[in-house]
């Protein structure tokens, strides 16, 4: 079974990870993504903000937080988003549901290939390299190709698997101007659910092509 895809083909794969100031969770969770996918050909990793004030960077305890993780935040500078930037992308991943509206509402289409971080987390959970194999078209032939169809993959798993029982569950709390613990606890929220998406998308960037 295949599904339709949210964008045209074209030979790379942009992701685009939101927060609000673009300075705490989605440039850590663009760099943890970027580092996770380095050897997929043809896959862009940025960030954005909702709120952002253009070259920002990142506060103390997030810069702690990603140097924990063997991340390098020294580089990072807010950028403000754009409409142009959310249609340009193949997968948003929001770091909470203020954010996933946002971005929606912004461009509409984009309701097809945005995610909550741990929402994309729980509707990748459990996905198999069969089911993969199945979303695949004939024609993709690219790894390009074979991500784009994974996102509508999860797109189209929403109502089928069980959201949580309190909606919060699908955030990544917001750290800015607050403690250590509440640094930390973004973390432990963040990086599994980046270490699960990375697996879903590298198995699908392996396999041969559609059709089976």
């Amino acid at each position: 079974m295949s599904f339709a895809m949210p964008r045209p083909t074209s030979t790379s794969f942009s992701l685009l990870t939101v927060c609000t100031g673009n300075i705490c969770r989605s440039p850590l969770t663009e760099l943890y993504l970027r580092r996770g996918l380095t050897s997929l050909e043809d896959v862009s990793v940025s960030s954005a903000g909702t709120m952002a004030v253009d070259d920002d960077v990142m506060p103390d305890q997030a810069r702690a937080l990603a140097r924990s993780l063997d991340l390098d935040p020294d580089g990072h500078r807010a950028r403000f988003l754009f409409e142009r930037d959310v249609r340009d992308a193949d997968l948003v991943v929001a770091l909470a549901r203020e954010h996933r509206r946002a971005v929606v509402s912004m461009h509409p289409r984009a309701s097809r290939y945005t995610f909550t971080l741990r929402e994309a987390a729980r509707l990748a959970r459990d996905v198999t390299d069969g089911q993969l194999a199945d979303a695949l078209p004939p024609d993709a032939s690219t790894v390009a190709d074979r991500l784009r169809a994974t996102v509508a993959l999860l797109a189209s798993r929403r109502g089928s698997v069980e959201a949580p029982d309190d909606p919060t569950d699908d955030d990544v709390v917001d750290p800015y101007r607050r403690s250590d613990e509440t640094f930390a606890e973004s973390g432990r929220q963040l990086v599994p659910a980046v270490d699960v998406l990375v697996d879903l998308l590298t198995r699908a960037a392996a396999l041969d092509g559609g059709g089976r």
